[in-house]
């Protein structure tokens, strides 16, 4: 039986789109700074320098944690040209601290040329593969890039109660946990449960 990734309904690479999508983001989720706080916690507790963010968007959470956190160097990838363009907007003075790299990590060479990474963080994007059975193979592709003692900090929506409804494109919450663990990560924490996001720190 062949199985089909699920469409999106939108085509995050047009500013239309893209500018609507970021619009609309944190007045639909504002809870999300609450996942964005526990995010730069985490690279506190563990000493992150450098830091690369999987599915960036426009600049929300790495805003966030270039402020509160100076001494971060931060690579951002997306695949969306418009994306990196709202973001640049967004992240103002901190534009030094940032690299913008677009390319698509539904691709298996988004990895090429990319350093080691202290930490690997990303924020309502592990959907975007567009179906739920590719997620382990980006799980693993992503421990690869990890430095000794590096973490994966990974939140998404998930299937079930209280959560999305399309079981295709979303994990549940143990669904996500097994993904991570398949991929090789030893140790799987929770962090955070909050309105239909999860957030895993993965070592």
């Amino acid at each position: 039986m062949c199985v089909l990734d699920v469409p999106s309904p939108i085509d995050l690479r047009q500013m239309v789109d893209a500018r609507e999508w970021a619009d609309e983001a944190m007045v639909k989720r504002p809870w999300r700074r609450e996942f964005f706080a526990e995010f730069a916690e985490q690279l506190v507790a563990g000493s992150a320098v450098r830091v690369l963010e999987l599915g960036s968007g426009p600049g929300f959470l790495a805003k966030f944690l270039l402020d509160a956190l100076p001494h971060i160097a931060y690579t951002a990838l997306d695949f969306s040209p418009a994306m990196h363009e709202l973001a640049a907007e967004r992240i103002g003075a901190a534009y030094s601290r940032i690299r913008f790299v677009e390319r698509s990590f539904r691709e298996p060479a988004w990895v090429e040329d990319l350093e080691f990474f202290d930490h690997v963080v990303t924020n309502q994007a592990v959907h975007e593969l567009r179906h739920k059975r590719h997620a382990r193979a980006l799980h693993e592709q992503v421990r690869g890039l990890l430095a000794p003692q590096g973490r994966y900090l990974v939140c998404d929506h998930f299937a079930g109660p209280g959560g999305m409804k399309n079981d295709q494109l979303y994990m549940t919450i143990e669904e996500q946990r097994i993904a991570l663990q398949e991929a090789g990560f030893a140790r799987v924490e929770p962090l955070l449960l909050k309105r239909g996001l999860m957030l895993y720190a993965a070592s």
